[in-house]
């Protein structure tokens, strides 16, 4: 038998917004070996091993097919990818733990507003210094794969080891590609996001490794963890409508997803407190509103859709 090996953030504010988004769905985290300890339990899911790493340690493992599941960063995930399609699937956003990956230039730069006017003012740069600008970033392979897909060649990358928007400044570096949540430290450093410069709108994700050992024994167990997640979601949104008489008959009135649940409809929770006065006009009151905390259904297709990424990658 093969046991879920799962992933979460070892420390900081990304750790505790996952512990909050696992409690919200009925699994609460308890760290085993003490405060210091790097593993842990979720309760109601004895079948998963739950590991406490770094948020890079994280995708590495994703990527190679050491780890099951795991809760990082898209741009980590998409940074250290050498195949990302082949590699991992991204099962369910989070919410949480947002930030874009930008191209930033100096605010001096006032002809500069896109990456096509980048390139211009390349040629000339190297016209006048006898070398490319240098981007300075982290993320190299992102940084690449970005400025291939916009034409941008009069360039070239410098690892960034410190503080990268502070390259310019320092005269290391022309200009940047980093990760930002608010902008505040890029206008501190006098830096601005090019247009069409937002290479990614990042953010924490359950995902998946597609290198991963998944016997039957893994599949039931991520079949069964990735229902309650999915239960939750769609509970999140939703809400029960029940009245004196059943309300089934009356499901196609309302658009959008609307589902029968016995005699009671599932609708939407923006539309519910609507559907429940015009039900009533209608004369199947007295109706009732209630917001579920789980809701099951036969197809759970974050499911379906991972196991077809895997039977591709078999």
């Amino acid at each position: 038998m093969t046991k879920l090996t799962f992933a979460i953030p070892s420390k900081g504010r990304l750790k505790e917004q996952t512990e909050e988004f696992f409690a919200d769905c009925g699994m609460k985290l308890r760290q085993t070996g003490g405060s210091r300890g790097y593993t842990a339990q979720l309760s109601g899911a004895p079948d998963i091993q739950v590991l406490l790493l770094s948020a890079s340690e994280i995708a590495s493992g994703l990527l190679e097919g050491s780890l099951h599941l795991g809760v990082t960063g898209e741009d980590l995930l998409r940074e250290h990818a050498q195949d990302f399609d082949s590699q991992v699937w991204l099962l369910q956003a989070l919410g949480f733990g947002h930030a874009d990956m930008v191209v930033a230039v100096p605010e001096s730069w006032i002809d500069v507003d896109s990456v096509s006017d980048l390139e211009d003012v390349g040629h000339a740069f190297r016209a006048r210094h006898g070398r490319r600008m240098r981007v300075a970033t982290k993320y190299l392979k992102s940084s690449r794969r970005f400025f291939a897909e916009k034409g941008l060649t009069q360039y070239r990358l410098i690892d960034s080891a410190g503080a990268t928007e502070a390259a310019p400044a320092s005269g290391s570096a022309e200009l940047i590609v980093d990760i930002t949540t608010t902008g505040a430290t890029l206008k501190a450093n006098q830096l601005k996001i090019l247009s069409d410069g937002v290479m990614l709108r990042s953010q924490a994700q359950l995902s998946a490794s597609l290198k991963a050992e998944w016997d039957d024994d893994a599949l039931a167990t991520i079949r069964q963890f990735l229902d309650i997640l999915e239960a939750r979601r769609q509970a999140r949104d939703a809400s029960i409508l029940t009245g004196g008489k059943s309300l089934a008959s009356e499901a196609t009135k309302f658009q959008g997803k609307v589902n029968t649940l016995g005699d009671g409809l599932v609708l939407p929770k923006d539309q519910a407190i609507s559907a429940a006065i015009s039900l009533t006009s209608d004369g199947f009151g007295p109706i009732a509103v209630q917001s579920p905390e789980f809701l099951f259904f036969e197809v759970n297709s974050v499911f379906a859709e991972f196991s077809e990424a895997l039977r591709r990658n078999a």
